[in-house]
């Protein structure tokens, strides 16, 4: 190729975040790597992409047409890797898959059979994450495919799909909370009250907290810290109806809840997913299609050192909730 992958990745990079500085943040590179790279590409094509003369580099008009072509080039690049990997045959000896306790769907555990079935000398790992944890830990080829809640973009080496599959999230306290014995709870005296968030490893974009606020890095924390009634938490659905025994959250009745959320499935361009990762993935994508429900898994913590009912090596790490052969 005549223009270097770095240079395209870089320059669509620099036009998603709309600065530089901002791109070589989520390349992790330099900011006079970018630049250079950039200005690499110019130099290449005879014309000039951005125009630097504003506080944030503005995409010319030239630089607006080149940006479709190098969209579609490092797309064609993407799906050749992945058409390279599948011709190989190659199975991966581990596979690990990262997801967020929101989405896990309730086919969870006919995946995983399906899966030992298929590949029963692959070594299989289940990690918990959150929002940008998922991402991070695909960037760093920590694991190789991840579910995560939707959003629009992610950083140019980071593949996604759309799946058909949704979640509920809802506002939730423990019965003997004062807002547990109000009807209808209005977003004043919502954060009038101690709020319980989700805090991921690394420093997210959440909205700023409007009062007092405690945080955990997975929902079964939180769940258990709500079920304490030290405060109000938003949690799946699907996870307090399971975990939950009887009366120990209430939902509360605000406007705008429960919602509803979308989810992603995600992968890393630079390291496509083998034989096995590929099959996880179109898996996924088919039960989307085929069932189009709700993520309501079944969830059973398991205790350490218990093991799991397959015939094929499964690793289930979150903290101490491990197990495996």
């Amino acid at each position: 190729m005549r223009y270097s992958p770095e240079a395209l990745t870089a320059f669509v990079e620099a036009v998603a975040c709309g600065s530089f500085s901002a791109a070589a943040r989520r390349l992790r590179k330099s900011q006079s790597t970018i630049s250079t790279a950039i200005a690499n590409l110019e130099a290449d094509l005879g014309v000039t992409l951005f125009d630097r003369t504003a506080r944030q580099p503005a995409l010319t008009p030239q630089g607006e047409q080149v940006l479709s072509y190098v969209k579609a080039i490092l797309a064609a690049s993407d799906r050749l890797d992945e058409l390279a990997i599948s011709l190989s045959g190659k199975t991966e000896a581990r596979l690990t898959f990262v997801l967020s306790d929101t989405l896990h769907p309730d086919v969870l555990e006919d995946l995983l059979a399906q899966f030992d079935r298929h590949f029963p000398h692959t070594e299989f790992e289940c990690l918990i994450g959150e929002d940008d944890d998922v991402i991070d830990l695909l960037q760093k080829e920590r694991a190789q495919v991840g579910l995560i809640e939707a959003r629009d973009n992610y950083p140019t080496e980071i593949g996604s799909i759309r799946l058909p599959m949704q979640t509920e999230m809802a506002i939730y306290v423990a019965p003997r909370h004062p807002l547990a014995a109000q009807g209808r709870v209005t977003r004043d005296e919502l954060f009038s009250w101690r709020e319980l968030r989700l805090s991921t490893y690394l420093e997210n974009t959440t909205e700023p907290a409007r009062g007092l606020v405690w945080s955990a890095p997975n929902y079964l924390l939180l769940f258990s810290m709500a079920a304490q009634g030290l405060g109000w938490c938003i949690l799946p659905s699907a996870l307090v109806e399971e975990f939950a025994g009887s009366g120990s959250l209430v939902a509360l009745d605000i406007a705008g809840w429960p919602r509803v959320i979308s989810t992603d499935l995600l992968w890393n361009k630079k390291a496509p997913p083998g034989e096995a990762g590929s099959w996880l993935r179109q898996h996924l994508q088919g039960i989307g299609v085929n069932s189009a429900h709700y993520f309501r898994i079944a969830r059973r913590p398991i205790p350490c050192g218990a093991s799991v009912p397959l015939a094929g090596p499964i690793l289930i790490a979150r903290g101490c909730f491990s197990s495996g052969r």
